[in-house]
């Protein structure tokens, strides 16, 4: 059976490639003799400063057989670890993961995904900060993982 860090690496992946599909431009096929259109560059302008967008995963499964972690043990530890971290706001969804286990068999679990948004010229502050929540929560939950991914974008509030 696959760790909890596997399962999560695994579900973030197949949530990254559901989001590529989706958000894909589309290509023009061609129509009888006439050729394929180039698609127009956007005349919308960028907006928004650089900022960093982190997403982290948490599952809710424990792989040494104790209690799922319900939403109430979540959100404290959101009020405890996270918040004072990221005290100008933060996003929490919840999910639901799957992975193929080592016997081929499709397992399922409910899971959190935590946002945070921050200046990307602060990363280097939120860089350990961000490492000690994941290490809190699989210290906390007896987690294998917690799988992070982060993004430069632009936000403008």
């Amino acid at each position: 059976m696959p760790t909890l860090k596997q399962r999560t690496l695994l579900a973030a992946a197949g949530a990254t490639v559901a989001v590529l599909a989706v958000g894909a431009p589309a290509s023009t096929a061609a129509l009888g003799s006439e050729r394929a259109k180039a698609p127009r560059a956007s005349s919308t302008a960028a907006r928004g400063a650089p900022y960093i967008e982190t997403r982290l995963f948490f599952g809710t499964e424990r792989p040494d057989g104790g209690p799922d972690v319900t939403d109430r043990q979540f959100m404290a530890f959101i009020d405890r670890s996270v918040t004072p971290s990221f005290p100008s706001g933060l996003t929490v969804q919840d999910g639901r993961g799957q992975w193929r286990d080592s016997n081929g068999t499709i397992e399922r679990e409910r899971s959190y995904e935590l946002i945070l948004l921050y200046p990307a010229a602060e990363a280097h502050v939120h860089d350990p900060q961000i490492e000690r929540i994941r290490e809190a929560y699989a210290a906390a939950y007896a987690q294998d993982s917690v799988a992070r991914l982060d993004e430069p974008t632009l936000a403008d509030f």
